[in-house]
């Protein structure tokens, strides 16, 4: 697998969010091939079209146009064959609410998107080092929300 990139998705409509999360993970030292969608539809489409392969890790923005993030971790942590996919809420929200709803409905993770390229590229690189098999098997609230 060291040869192989990570195959990651970003959804998230918002364009200057996506530029620099596209130029933030450019600069990480791991290998990835990166997709973006505007939105939670687009996600949902991208995942049941067979011939997309099945992604590593999906970044996941709450707020979204058409279809919203908790709906889409929902209806991703409902198929089965996405078990193993891990799931990172990446959003501007601080909501406690939110980062309960979404531990309790099975992301794996929760990022307050960073305002500072360097953080975010830090943020970037330590969600994609996770051995996220070996992390889940632990998941507890305390370690949810990634602060760096």
């Amino acid at each position: 697998m060291a040869n192989k990139p990570l195959d990651i998705i970003l959804a998230e409509d918002d364009e200057d969010d996506r530029f620099f999360f596209k130029e933030a993970i450019e600069k990480v030292k791991i290998k990835t091939d990166l997709t973006m969608v505007n939105d939670g539809v687009e996600l949902m489409e991208y995942l049941k079209n067979p011939e997309n392969g099945k992604p590593h890790v999906v970044f996941l923005d709450l707020n979204m146009p058409r279809k919203g993030g908790i709906e889409c971790l929902e209806e991703i942590r409902a198929n089965k064959e996405y078990n193993d996919v891990t799931i990172v809420i990446y959003s501007t929200s601080a909501s406690d609410n939110d980062i309960e709803e979404t531990f309790v409905k099975g992301a794996n993770i929760y990022i307050r998107k960073p305002n500072d390229f360097k953080i975010l590229q830090k943020v970037i690189s330590e969600v994609l080092s996770i051995n996220w098999q070996y992390h889940t098997s632990g998941l507890n609230k305390e370690h949810f929300v990634l602060s760096i």
